[in-house]
């Protein structure tokens, strides 16, 4: 007994706040809810970042829908990466069950079906407002470190950036860039080196390959106009509740580079576009990374420090991340030591490395006089986790084990009807699935070409018909005057043969003739 009031006591004075925050569940000493004694979440420090972990089957998505609501219901918005597709039934109230009824009565609280307002975004041809940027918008610097690009080759991409601002070419898409790459390595590659300096072909072939490879995950449809403004991210409803925006990702799980450089680009643009906030007594918008270990596996070096800058520098702008995966060893360490949150389901131990892994994970979380942390680890039930926070002066909560609340919007996806109506009457599916397709660098070097073989093709026409006329006013010169043709007569008599058979013809007709008149000739 002396125990049990000593536990009831710590956790209520440890999750007791000043300011704005929820219910998260019960604590529990042992395997019973101790009821009355809630654990609740600050939202002052949720900008801090959080971590949700766990096997597969221990409620890790549950968690994610409770925390994503009860933002919602406090007018935080909140972004929601949603893998597996099992995240939409968020839109609509969830349905009494006894075994709900059982939990919250366990915990002390009621339970009140609620749906929450949705929005769904598609980074491919998911239903939702379509989530675009150009590569314009990446920059340089962004776009080499997604290539994972070494310095001569990130140093041809600047160039082409820089080439692509000075000529009036807009790069949009990734057409546009590899079309600005071929002209600075081909029919532009005089005046471009010109300019700029020499230009390797090879490092534009092996460019090219990176582009095409990232072209092969999809990554056409997400480069272009028109692009997303993450000010629609942060939205409220008419009764002032957060919108929930759900990113429709299940098709994308097989391309993990066009989810990390999705992720990549959306932080940076937040980051970019929001003011400095300070201290807020509740969350700007609150980010949550499903399948968190996609982003971490497939980023290149570049990209990990990249996001890790990302992630210590953004919540001065007062945005959350809460990453969502099956293990905190999926976290880069630099990452995983900033989260103020953790909410920690069951892990299971199969063989010495599972128990290795339990043991590492353990380290994670404050000590416990109440707990012995690495065997209580294995004995979560679905739908329990070990929770600590942070309060607002930064220092963590106690380790409680807690009894999850469930959640009060529906834990099913929507069906296709449902999806269709939520999607038709979006003001944001009207406005970011409109087709743009504005002349850019892609248009604008396809017509210069174009009228470069039109000039070059006329040129050519023109000289091979000064060339025509110069002949024909040669063979006219020497034409000059007609030259009269000979009779039969003079051409006989021109003949030298024909000349000596002439003399001695007359001289034999002259001799007859002689003759003929009696006079002899004198011998």
């Amino acid at each position: 007994m002396q125990q049990t009031e000593s536990f009831r006591q710590t956790i209520t004075a440890g999750y007791t706040f000043e300011g704005p925050s929820f219910v998260l569940g019960g604590a529990m000493l042992g395997e019973e809810a101790q009821r009355d004694t809630l654990v609740r979440i600050p939202l002052g420090t949720l900008n801090r970042h959080g971590l949700i972990a766990g096997a597969t089957g221990t409620g890790k998505t549950k968690t994610l829908q409770i925390i994503a609501e009860q933002l919602s219901r406090e007018g935080v918005p909140s972004l929601l990466m949603d893998i597996k597709g099992d995240l939409s039934g968020i839109a609509v109230p969830g349905n009494d069950h006894p075994k709900i009824d059982e939990r919250h009565a366990a915990i002390g609280i009621p339970f009140a079906a609620a749906g929450s307002p949705v929005e769904l975004l598609s980074l491919s041809d998911e239903p939702g407002a379509r989530l675009r940027a150009t590569v314009l918008e990446f920059g340089p610097v962004l776009f080499s470190k997604m290539l994972d690009l070494n310095d001569t080759q990130s140093g041809i991409i600047a160039v082409a950036f820089k080439y692509a601002e000075d000529e009036g070419l807009p790069l949009l898409d990734l057409k546009d860039l590899r079309k600005v790459l071929q002209y600075m390595t081909n029919e532009g590659k005089e005046a471009a080196e010109k300019e700029y300096g020499r230009i390797s072909t090879a490092s534009v072939g092996a460019i090219m390959r990176r582009v095409v490879e990232l072209e092969g995950q999809g990554a056409e449809k997400f480069f272009g106009e028109r692009s997303f403004e993450v000010e629609d991210l942060v939205r409220l409803d008419d009764r002032g509740r957060g919108v929930v925006s759900i990113v429709r990702l299940t098709d994308v799980q097989d391309r993990p580079k066009l989810f990390s450089t999705f992720m990549l680009q959306l932080l940076a643009e937040i980051y970019a576009t929001f003011p400095e906030e300070g201290d807020l007594d509740r969350p700007k918008l609150m980010v949550f990374i499903d399948e968190a270990h996609l982003v971490f596996e497939e980023a290149t070096d570049a990209l990990l420090d990249q996001l890790e800058a990302i992630i210590k520098l953004i919540r001065s702008k007062g945005v959350g991340l809460i990453f969502v995966t099956q293990n905190p060893a999926d976290i880069p360490s630099d990452v995983l030591g900033q989260l103020g949150l953790k909410v920690q389901h069951a892990l299971r131990a199969f063989t010495a490395k599972d128990r290795k892994a339990i043991k590492l994970a353990s380290e994670n979380y404050p000590l416990s006089e109440f707990y012995d942390i690495d065997q209580t680890l294995t004995e979560l039930g679905t739908g329990e986790a070990f929770v600590t926070a942070l309060d607002r002066k930064g220092r963590p909560t106690p380790l409680v084990r807690t009894l999850l609340r469930a959640p009060e919007s529906r834990m099913d996806v929507l069906t296709d009807r449902e999806i269709s109506s939520l999607v038709s009457g979006s003001p944001l599916a009207r406005k970011y699935n409109e087709e743009v397709d504005r002349e850019s660098a892609y248009e604008i070097l396809e017509k210069k070409l174009e009228r470069a073989r039109t000039e070059e093709h006329q040129a050519k026409m023109e000289e091979q018909r000064k060339q025509a006329q110069k002949t024909s006013t040669g063979s006219t010169r020497r034409r000059g005057r007609p030259r009269q043709e000979k009779s039969m007569l003079e051409d006989i008599m021109s003949s030298t043969m024909s000349r000596q058979i002439g003399r001695t013809v007359a001289r034999e007709v002259t001799r007859g003739i002689l003759g003929i008149l009696g006079i002899r000739r004198r011998r």
